[in-house]
């Protein structure tokens, strides 16, 4: 398994593209903006994106959803609880940060303990609600992608529409902690984190 990571958009969202050394298929996750860089990306390394996969359904999640999908066919999923942000303005907060952005609906909704296979890669979706109510994480292997749910040191805001930081709390207790140590993460924004260190110093689960 490979990722690339992308800072994308004006918020400085990390859009990942992870994919299969021996398949070179792929799936861009939380492809937020900067659709020019992320496709460069994809047709560098020769890819074949099946899934386009939202982490939630935030602006700066979904900007380049739409141009990504022109340009590889993908199929655009997101958890069932948040379908409804892809395509509407108000819901997933654009009219207020960048001026309206919608994009075409889900071609596939997520649950929480779904399997994705990309290529040779087995991606188990875990359902973490809290930033938004339809909040996904993703883990393959000792990899954890998980949005805007849990930060080095920090965690998602919870003041938006949807959000409520007690879930969000249990979320990460009951879904992410019980993962090993070792386990990387690489959150929706900022650095890369370990389950472990956050075990360990995040204030907001202590």
């Amino acid at each position: 398994m490979k990722i690339i990571h992308l800072e994308v958009g004006h918020l400085g969202t990390n859009c990942y593209i992870m994919y299969c050394e021996q398949t070179l298929k792929a799936a861009v996750i939380d492809p937020g903006g900067s659709p020019e860089a992320i496709i460069s990306e994809i047709n560098k390394a020769n890819l074949t994106v099946d899934y386009i996969i939202n982490t939630h359904g935030h602006a700066d999640h979904i900007g380049a959803n739409d141009a990504v999908h022109a340009a590889t066919g993908a199929s655009i999923l997101i958890h069932h609880d948040d379908a409804g942000m892809l395509t509407s303005a108000s819901q997933n907060l654009s009219t207020f940060i960048s001026g309206g952005i919608v994009c075409r609906p889900a071609d596939q909704f997520l649950s929480h303990n779904d399997l994705l296979t990309i290529g040779n890669i087995k991606v188990k979706i875990l359902h973490t609600p809290g930033h938004t109510a339809g909040g996904i994480c993703l883990l393959a292997d000792r990899v954890l992608i998980a949005g805007d749910t849990l930060f080095a040191g920090s965690v998602g805001r919870t003041d938006f529409p949807g959000g409520c930081y007690e879930k969000l709390i249990k979320s990460i207790k009951d879904h992410l902690l019980v993962l090993a140590d070792d386990v990387e993460v690489l959150p929706g924004h900022g650095p890369a984190t370990t389950i472990g260190w956050e075990r360990t110093h995040n204030p907001f689960i202590q």
